[in-house]
Parts: C-alpha cells; sequence; structure tokens
C-alpha cells in the first residue's frame, strides 16, 4: 500500500500525491525566553528549589540544575564530590548581596543591568563565577567609558582581578593620552610596579622623553614622606635619557636635587652622555634607552607632495594636509620647486622633500618644511640625482636607498643625520640590489626597502638594515613581485598594498611579519592602485593616490587591521596620482579625537 494512503473508519485517506520527506524539523526556540522567565518566576517563589545561596546573611533559592547548567563555578561544584554538593546552602563571601541577586538573575533570564555603580561589582562576581561572557560585556562597557580620568583606575581594577580581557585595549588608550594621564591623581598614586610596567612601553605618545621624566619627577615627589625616593634610580632607568636633549640632560637631570647623590642613577646619566658625546661608539651602546618610542595609535596630519596636479593650471609644487579626524583635506604652503617622484622623510615635525623629477631632469634638490614656522629651507643636495627612491627615517638619521638616476636604477644609498650641528649627505652601504619604484619603512630599529625593480625585472623581494650590523639583509619574497607599491609599518608589521607586477595593476595586500619571516595576504583595496602612497594614523592604514591603470587616482582608502576591511575616505582636492606622503604627529599634548585640534589648525601650519 502506498505509505501516504491511511485507512481510518473505512475511510481511505491520502495525505499528499507528493513524496513527504521521512523527517520533520521542529524549531520552537523562541519559546526558551518564556520557559527561562518560567523558571525565574519559580525561582522567586521558592517553587521547585534545591539549593539556597546565603549571601551577607541574606537567602536566595535557585535550582542546581540550572546554576549548573549556566554558572561553570556551580557546575564545578553540585557535578563534583565536594561537600557542597550535598549541602543545602551555599555561602557566598566574595561579593555582597545585590551582586549575587543580579548573578543569578542573569544566569535566569540572560538579562543584565549595568552601570558605573554597579559594573565593577558585577566583575568582581563574574569573574569569580567565571561567567566569562558577563566579563565580556562589562570590558565592553568599561571601554566605551574609557577616559583621561578614569583610564588608570580601570587599568588597575582589572589588573586587580586578574582579567585582561581588555587589558590591552585600555594600555593602547593610556600609551597614546600618556602626557595627560601622567597629570591625573590615579597615576601619582599607582604602585612602583604599575608605574614601571606603563613607563617601559615602548609605544607611550610622547613629544620627548623630557615629558617622561617630568611623569617620574611627580610620582616620586606625590608624598612628602622619603618612601618614593628609593626607587629614583629604577624610574629612571624607564626613561630613555640618551633621547633627551643633551642641554635638558645636563641641565635639569644631571643636578637634580633627587638624582645627584644616587650613585645608580649617576651612572644612568653618564650612560647618556657617553651615547651624546661619542656618535662614533653609539653601536656599542645601543639598548632599549636608546630607541625611539613609536606609537601606531598616536594622531597624525598626512602630507601629501610632489604628485599630478589636477589641473593644468596648477603646479605639482602643491601641498595638501589630511586631517583623519575630520576626513578633510587642506591646502598648505606649496614647496618651492615644480616636481614629483620625490622621496618623504618626516622627523622632529619637519617634512623633508628629497630629489624628484622636475619633468625634463632627475634632481638632487632637497627641502624642509617646518610645521611649526610655516615656512621651507633649502638643505645640501644629493651626491647623486634620483628620483622613485626609497626613504625612511631611522633615529633622526634620513635614508635614501636606491632609486632612478635618468640612467639606471639605483643601489647607492646616503644618509642625513638631522642630530649633526652641521648635517649633510654621507654614503652608507649600498643595498643588495639596484631598486627604483620600491616601498619602504622602519620597523623595530631596521630600515626594511620592499619590492621595486632594476629596470630588467621587477622583484617579488626585498631587504632590510640593520645600523649595527652595516649591511643589507635578504627578507621573505612577497607572495607576487610588486614596483610603485606602497608600503607601511603598522602594530609591528608590515603592509605592502597594490603596485604594478608587469602586466596587471593590483587591489591585492600582504602583510609582513618580521618574527616569522613570512607574509600573509589580507584583505584587498577597493581600487586597484600603483604609484599610491601608504601612511600611519590613529591606528589604521591610509592609502592615498595612485595610478588604475586607466586614470590617475584623487581617492583615499583607510584599513582597519581589526576588522581587515578598507572603506573610501575623502579625495585628495588639487593632486591626481602618485603623490608622495609624510605624516607629522600631532604633539602628544593634545587630545584627540577633540576640537580643539580644529581650534588650533594653524599650529600645525594648515592654511585656512
Amino acid at each position: 500500500m502506498d505509505s501516504n494512503v491511511f485507512e481510518v473508519a473505512g475511510a481511505r485517506l491520502r495525505l499528499s500525491g507528493e513524496e513527504l520527506d521521512e523527517f520533520a524539523h521542529v524549531d520552537h526556540r523562541h519559546y526558551m525566553k518564556e520557559t527561562f522567565e518560567a523558571f525565574n518566576e519559580m525561582r522567586r517563589d521558592g517553587s521547585l528549589c534545591d539549593i539556597v545561596i546565603v549571601a551577607e546573611d541574606k537567602k536566595l533559592s535557585a535550582h542546581k540544575v540550572l546554576l549548573s547548567a549556566r554558572i561553570p563555578y556551580f557546575r564545578a561544584m553540585f557535578c563534583s564530590d565536594m561537600l557542597e554538593s550535598r549541602a543545602p546552602e551555599v555561602y557566598i563571601y566574595e561579593f555582597d548581596y545585590d551582586t549575587t541577586e543580579q548573578l543569578l538573575e542573569y544566569a535566569y533570564t540572560g538579562c543584565l543591568r549595568l552601570s558605573t555603580l554597579n559594573v565593577q561589582a558585577i566583575m568582581i562576581g563574574a569573574n569569580f563565577l567565571r561567567i566569562d561572557k558577563v566579563l565580556e560585556e562589562c570590558g565592553s562597557f568599561l571601554v566605551k567609558r574609557l577616559k583621561i580620568d578614569n583610564a588608570v583606575a580601570i587599568f588597575t581594577f582589572c589588573r586587580s582581578i586578574c582579567y585582561a580581557g581588555i587589558e590591552s585595549t585600555v594600555l593602547r588608550f593610556i600609551e597614546k593620552h600618556f602626557v595627560l594621564v601622567a597629570q591625573t591623581a590615579d597615576f601619582l598614586e599607582l604602585c612602583i610596579d604599575d608605574v614601571v610596567f606603563i613607563l617601559q612601553r615602548d609605544s607611550l605618545y610622547v613629544d620627548g622623553e623630557e615629558q617622561v621624566f617630568d611623569a617620574v619627577m611627580r610620582w616620586i615627589g606625590f608624598e612628602e614622606n622619603e618612601a618614593r625616593r628609593q626607587h629614583a634610580a629604577r624610574l629612571l632607568s624607564c626613561v630613555r635619557l640618551p633621547r633627551l636633549q643633551p642641554s635638558f640632560l645636563s641641565d635639569f637631570v644631571a643636578h637634580h636635587d633627587l638624582l645627584k647623590d644616587d650613585i645608580k642613577c649617576r651612572d644612568l646619566v653618564d650612560e647618556a652622555k657617553d651615547y651624546l658625546l661619542m656618535p662614533e661608539r653609539r653601536s656599542l651602546l645601543k639598548s632599549f634607552r636608546t630607541m625611539a618610542r613609536v606609537c601606531d595609535e598616536a594622531p597624525a596630519l598626512i602630507f601629501a607632495m610632489g604628485g599630478l596636479a589636477s589641473s593644468a593650471r596648477l603646479t605639482q609644487s602643491l601641498v595638501e594636509v589630511y586631517d583623519a579626524v575630520t576626513d578633510t583635506w587642506s591646502p598648505s604652503k606649496p614647496m618651492t620647486s615644480v616636481r614629483s617622484r620625490i622621496g618623504i622623510a618626516v622627523h622632529d615635525r619637519k617634512v623633508f622633500a628629497i630629489g624628484g623629477f622636475d619633468g625634463k631632469d632627475r634632481l638632487d634638490l632637497c627641502e624642509a618644511f617646518d610645521t611649526e614656522s610655516n615656512e621651507w629651507s633649502t638643505m645640501p643636495p644629493l651626491h647623486r640625482k634620483r628620483s622613485a627612491m626609497a626613504t625612511a627615517v631611522l633615529d633622526g638619521t634620513i635614508y635614501v636607498c636606491g632609486g632612478y638616476d635618468g640612467v639606471s636604477s639605483l643601489a647607492c644609498v646616503e644618509t642625513f643625520d638631522t642630530r649633526r650641528r652641521s648635517p649633510e649627505w654621507r654614503p652608507a652601504a649600498a643595498m643588495n640590489k639596484p631598486r627604483s619604484a620600491s616601498g619602504s619603512c622602519v620597523l623595530d630599529g631596521v630600515v626594511y626597502v620592499i619590492g621595486g625593480h632594476d629596470g630588467m625585472a621587477i622583484f617579488t623581494g626585498g631587504e632590510r638594515f640593520c645600523p649595527e650590523k652595516r649591511v643589507w639583509e635578504e627578507i621573505a619574497p612577497m607572495t607576487t613581485k610588486r614596483c610603485r607599491l606602497g608600503v607601511a609599518a603598522l602594530n609591528g608589521k608590515i603592509y605592502a598594498a597594490g603596485g604594478y607586477d608587469g602586466t596587471s595593476f593590483m587591489s591585492t595586500v600582504e602583510c609582513y611579519d618580521p618574527a616569522k619571516n613570512e607574509w600573509t595576504p589580507v584583505s584587498n583595496m577597493n581600487i586597484r592602485r600603483c604609484r599610491s602612497s601608504l601612511a600611519v594614523s590613529h591606528g589604521k592604514l591610509f592609502v592615498i593616490g595612485g595610478f588604475d591603470g586607466l586614470n590617475n587616482l584623487s581617492s583615499c582608502e583607510v584599513y582597519d587591521p581589526s576588522r581587515d576591511e578598507w572603506e573610501l575616505r575623502s579625495s585628495l582636492k588639487e593632486h591626481a596620482g602618485g603623490v608622495s606622503v609624510g605624516t607629522v604627529p600631532i604633539p602628544a599634548t593634545v587630545l584627540t579625537p577633540t576640537p580643539a585640534i580644529l581650534m588650533r589648525r594653524d599650529r600645525y601650519a594648515i592654511s585656512k
């Protein structure tokens, strides 16, 4: 008989003429909310409850099976041979009654009301009961309310309960706003171990180590007794004394009343003096105290120059500045010369425009723009004329690597030490290969030059230069060959974006991990780009301008590494095509994002 035909009371019934599935899926999960609400009502009424939770001598009835299913602490207790598994009552001493009641309510309903008044108590309770979801929600609640005056308190509280879920986020905030955070009462009340932990961070955003030294002196002098003086040497070792201005080191540090009688402090000062007075021996005195602090989260203004003008009426000497807070481009004072394919370097809030092409010849011309005075000045010329070179700044020294001199690609390197009284260009160790149209960056005290071509072949590989070793070393090749690419360092990784592989213009992006010496792909840009530039600001990567194979581009995109996503931003106003860019950090005393940046725009040499 047909399985779809049934005989009922002598009548033959056919359910369907079509073949039916053997199984039917029933999903009533939307009724579970009502079920848990019913359980909660039973808890409040004491119905079918088999355990009592006691906190502050107040009792709360509950069901063992539900608590075991929802709270890991109780699961471990009730599903074991512990005495509590057979006891009619469980006592909570670690937190108060209100917190206990709220967490039981959450176990039954999944609902919890957080406020600035109860979030710490809830976190303590959730941490003890091992309710990870509640900890995550509390952590998110605190992160959204991070401010200058509560960042240290949130940091110390999370460390006190050993909750690491938001520690990196809070630390990044403290690093970014260190100058202002160090002036708060909470910072001055930190224990010595926490102060040292913060001061040792490589990512502290400061205008100079003088600000770190001031923070140390404020912490030591905060209490009138002598207890904190004993930590002077330990704290002073966290200040990168060799990076202080020599006059500050001599006038304020060496003769400070708190330090001059401490032998260990004097040794640290002498080490810094040796480093500053004997440049030829700096490679022998290298330590973490001589390394520059780098904060990728720092806000910066992006200067774009040296590309193609968007109108025939305009010149290639135009300069534009991008403010990521307002997503706007504004004009700045033009270069004194008309040129493209220049190298850009930034140091001490000065933008250096190096070499380039004026439409006829490659240039050795160099000039510097002081963003404080809003003036351009001429620098000594390069030894070799070049365009499309790779540039980088490491410890105040500008590196110009390779490029094209009008005849061939170059392997030679020149350096310019801005710290010298009368700086000049000097030859340095040549790269292993001639390279032009390559990308460059600095990461962990090493100069990287990546991709490019030698006039015959486009490279997948790159090389790096460590000043102590004074030799160029090969690094792992990219997954694809690229020239005219953009390169930048962010969060301990190096990104290579776009470029040209000899047949196509690319939107692909890959990321280099120095620890693993390997490249991995990340999300593609929205637009194919070669001759584009990369810049880092606010912890994100900005790609600016370029050429897509058909048109010169004025468009810009931003990459968020936390989401692995690109999104379009405001386009250049005056440029189209291959601009070079440099980022000028906004002073660490300015908190961003804030209207203060806009109010003080003239401070950063942006024309109104």
